[in-house]
């Protein structure tokens, strides 16, 4: 029976009579954090690879930053007002650093470094990277095959050349700005049908909120002060503490990082079953408490359908390699609900559009963090420069415009699932699939003319916005304007604030990168040897792959395709199904979750989805709420050992990355 769990967070009576914006206490923290963070994300992730604390969601220095100003909170307010740090302006830092964050992490700049440079560096006659040098114009990536070579190998010096990355980075940051600013206002379009008409549950605001509120009149109360808060927290560290340990002594007991199922079936068909493991993440169990009960219902048991598919499959006699094409379901899933959320939104969108152009003053826009008609046309001139640089650079007018329209349609789709869902996993979407289900549907060959490989050639190096998670921004965007409407902070101020937070996240992250690559050689970073650490490694093989295409082009995939298909079908039956059953306890966000990045959050969905089930059977909605500490302490306690303490203790030794912390 699926219970309806949307709650309006209370507003505190300070939050009703003081609206904040930001201010020059705001600033200096978030500027000071971002500092920190950079060092941190640098040594941690990139020297000794022992966690990504740029990778989780919320990303880690965000939440110690929380936790650190609000602990000190009473301190500061014993000082001077100028010194004080309310709940607003705690929430700001927060946001600022959830976006700047995010801009040196695995998934946005570490990505483009590999990208604009592979083709130079790794050539050779073999893999016919030399052909595509050509189609790199010289504002996009340095040209000097010394500067090049210095990024992968160190300079004797230890000193950048700006001078050869002057033009390209400052080409990249303006599309990566229009790229923002373009997600920034779809997103705003749709801020008022999802947060005041639809009153989504917000879960990872919900606990920050918590978090940082400093009068104990939310909903949790009081929550650095119950104890069953520290049961979660205590729960989880002690769990971190045990895995760190038997990472350097195998003799003490510890639960790892997952149970891997798959080992109970060994013979076929039942092995093709796999992979299947329950990952123990304690933050998806927390957040997913928040969860309404049919999407944790909805996420395991799809996830388990898709596994049981390839059994009945080979028990059939099919050996499909690739069976049953989770990512490629996921894509038509993602596809389904982008449309589907836009026709549910039309006469919002519709009357924002009105707004926009012809003024209708019936129509007020006054609470909107960005006016309607400011909205439409930022999205509009923020496509626009997108547009403007891949086909400046060579791509065709209709691939980029297919490639950016999926890629801001899933986007939509990622933030509704972490609005709706909570899903602490930057994963959660189809990645790869914006390309691929372009590919598959086509062929390489309508996206070649004659012999120029030009276009193909930056949809390649493009490959960061589909591989990549610089779209997961959008969800913190969202989520801002939330916080802002929670908490009494100026709205008009959140995306200026946002778009100053990605400016200077994206600087912090071109200097520890550089700084990195020609003090160390990238070839030996992020877990690298002699070629390269991970994102090296995508880069090299999406050149490959393309150059495979000059000997044999790829034919149309259709088995592929008709994955995609099924995926856009069966979310188009779940949303007609539930429009006249609406205790139908399937929800077509859970299949989608569970075909693009299942493995990780089916198991914790499960636990929490049995422990819920019982709490509300036997408690109801009170028991519900009062347990909700308990969960929310089980993130905080996992993000702060396994984020906090290992991540910091990376900083001062590199053999921190015999146990690896993963939070994507």
């Amino acid at each position: 029976m699926a219970v309806v769990e949307q709650q309006k967070l209370p507003a505190t009576p300070e939050q009703v009579s003081t609206i904040e914006g930001v201010t020059f206490r705001a600033l200096a923290w978030s500027l000071l954090w971002l500092v920190v963070s950079c060092v941190w994300v640098k040594h941690a992730g990139l020297l000794a690879l022992g966690t990504q604390v740029d990778e989780s969601v919320p990303v880690i220095p965000a939440v110690m930053a929380v936790l650190f100003l609000t602990l000190i909170a009473p301190l500061l307010r014993r000082l001077p007002r100028i010194f004080h740090m309310s709940q607003q302006q705690v929430m700001l830092v927060y946001m600022f650093l959830c976006i700047a964050v995010t801009m040196p992490s695995v998934g946005v700049i570490r990505m483009l470094f590999p990208e604009i440079t592979v083709l130079f560096y790794f050539a050779t006659p073999e893999n016919d990277f030399a052909r595509f040098q050509q189609y790199i114009p010289n504002w996009m990536a340095p040209r000097d095959l010394e500067v090049i070579r210095q990024m992968y190998e160190g300079s004797s010096t230890e000193t950048v050349p700006l001078g050869p990355w002057l033009l390209p980075l400052t080409m990249w940051t303006l599309f990566f700005l229009a790229t923002f600013v373009a997600m920034l206002c779809t997103i705003t379009l749709f801020r008022r049908q999802w947060c005041d008409k639809e009153r989504l549950t917000f879960p990872i605001v919900q606990m920050m909120l918590d978090m940082s509120d400093q009068t104990g009149r939310r909903l949790v109360g009081g929550f650095f002060r119950n104890p069953l808060m520290w049961t979660g927290f205590g729960l989880s560290a002690i769990y971190n503490a045990l895995n760190i340990l038997n990472a350097w002594n195998p003799a003490v007991p510890c639960m790892g990082k997952f149970y891997d199922l798959g080992r109970l079936f060994t013979e076929r068909p039942w092995s093709a079953i796999n992979p299947l493991s329950i990952a123990w993440r304690p933050e998806n169990i927390g957040l997913g408490y928040l969860v309404s009960t049919e999407i944790t219902f909805s996420v395991w048991f799809f996830f388990l359908l898709l596994r049981v598919s390839n059994v009945m499959a080979v028990t059939a006699g099919y050996e499909i390699g690739g069976f049953p094409f989770d990512q490629e379901q996921a894509a038509g899933a993602y596809l389904a609900l982008g449309l589907f959320f836009i026709w549910v939104a039309r006469e919002q969108l519709r009357d924002a559009f009105s707004k926009a152009f012809s003024r209708r003053r019936e129509v007020d826009d006054q609470d909107e963090p960005i006016p309607y008609r400011a909205a439409v046309l930022g999205l509009l001139v923020g496509l626009g420069g997108m547009m403007l640089f891949a086909v400046k650079a060579g791509m065709w007018v209709w691939t980029a415009a297919v490639y950016f329209g999926l890629f801001l349609l899933f986007a939509v789709v990622y933030s509704r699932a972490r609005a709706e869902a909570g899903a602490a996993m930057v994963w959660s979407f189809p990645f790869y699939q914006h390309k691929r289900m372009m590919l598959n549907v086509l062929g390489s060959r309508a996206y070649v003319a004659g012999e120029n490989y030009a276009n193909l050639t930056i949809f390649s190096t493009l490959m960061m916005l589909s591989r990549g998670f610089y779209q997961s921004t959008m969800a913190y965007q969202l989520e801002s304007e939330k916080i802002a409407s929670e908490t009494g902070i100026k709205p008009r101020h959140v995306p200026w604030w946002l778009v100053a937070a990605m400016l200077l996240g994206i600087i912090g992250a071109y200097w520890i990168h550089l700084t990195a690559y020609y003090t160390h050689g990238a070839n030996i970073l992020e877990g690298g040897t002699t070629e390269g650490g991970y994102r090296t490694i995508l880069a090299r093989q999406e050149f490959e792959e393309l150059a495979s295409f000059v000997k044999a082009p790829k034919a149309p995939d259709l088995q592929r395709t008709a994955a995609a298909g099924v995926g856009l079908a069966v979310v188009a039956a779940l949303v007609i199904i539930r429009s006249f059953l609406l205790r139908f306890p399937l929800h077509p966000l859970g299949f989608a979750m569970a075909a693009s990045y299942g493995h990780p959050i089916w198991g914790p969905f499960l636990i929490v989805w049995l422990i819920k089930s019982a709490v509300l059977r036997l408690g109801g909605m009170r028991l519900y709420r009062q347990l909700i500490p308990f969960f929310l302490g089980l993130v905080i306690g996992h993000y702060f050992v396994a984020g906090g303490i290992w991540g910091w203790l990376s900083l001062f030794n590199e053999m921190y990355r015999r146990y690896g912390v993963w939070f994507g």
